[in-house]
């Protein structure tokens, strides 16, 4: 087992975190987008002592919702990397909280995307919207549990959006991002890169911070009381406004350096090792 090495304050082990805000991609799940038993058992006693989980992810509450299910455990969750919460118990799902904008805000964005040949698709609250689809997208949206619907325009949705999402290799969203920024594309919003492979443009006041923040007021949780693990810059805030914010080993050197303390990596059930350490 890698050690947990702490990085800007010590925790004791005897300290009770009322709240565990966590990550799934990278983070609570390994490579493979599997859940580790260890790693079940583990989030099932700790919740049976009393504490929240909530899952904070930059997913749809669709392709949520089947991770909170194989935990076993009913809730709300952050999702659209804070831009929409969603309580999810038997009776189905209801909104908490979105922190969305028009469709109108992101045309100069979207001319871009279609002149280049970037894949992109919009999000409202519960669905996903895109314009077309290869194999290559179509595989990761498999793997992501996520069924987009397909549409001539997304321009003529009428609706307010909460996530603009471009999905491309790495080196392709490194000039996007610089373009982008250079020539302040996106407004008044606010761009993310949400993994090596995506680019996320939400509401500038939409983040897995603010949203766990205004979750954890109306839990009357204090933040020192929260304790969140995460692996990439979507996590930032999150990480920041938790009393104890922790990185696993996979994340960037810069996202590591920010947390308070460093666990095991994704695949060696890091989220199983800070909980055991940290909480149990």
């Amino acid at each position: 087992m890698v050690q947990l090495v702490d990085m800007k304050r010590a925790r004791e082990n005897t300290l009770n975190y009322r709240l565990i805000a966590l990550d799934v991609d990278g983070t609570l799940l390994n490579d493979h987008h599997e859940l580790t038993d260890q790693t079940i058992e583990t989030i099932q006693e700790v919740h049976d002592q009393g504490c929240h989980i909530v899952l904070c992810t930059g997913r749809a509450p669709a392709s949520t919702l089947p991770i909170l299910e194989q935990l076993g455990l009913e809730g709300t969750m952050i999702t659209h990397n804070g831009a929409v919460t969603v309580h999810a118990d038997e009776r189905g799902q209801s909104l908490v909280n979105e922190f969305s904008f028009e469709i109108s805000e992101i045309e100069s964005m979207l001319a871009y995307a279609r002149r280049e040949g970037i894949h992109f698709d919009v999000c409202t609250a519960f669905n996903m919207y895109i314009e077309r689809v290869g194999e290559y997208e179509r595989m990761m949206y498999q793997k992501f549990l996520i069924n987009p619907k397909l549409v001539t325009s997304v321009s003529e949705l009428g609706v307010p959006i909460v996530k603009f999402t471009l999905f491309a290799q790495p080196d392709v969203l490194d000039r996007v991002q610089l373009e982008w920024e250079d020539q302040k594309l996106y407004g008044n919003l606010r761009m993310i890169r949400s993994g090596d492979l995506f680019i996320d443009v939400m509401n500038p006041t939409a983040n897995k911070g603010n949203a766990l923040k205004a979750l954890a007021a109306t839990l009357e949780i204090e933040a020192p009381e929260i304790m969140a693990i995460g692996n990439y810059y979507n996590d930032l805030e999150m990480m920041s406004f938790a009393g104890l914010g922790i990185a696993v080993e996979n994340s960037p050197n810069d996202v590591k350096e920010a947390a308070d303390a460093v666990t095991s990596s994704n695949n060696n059930e890091g989220v199983h090792e800070a909980i055991r350490k940290y909480c149990l």
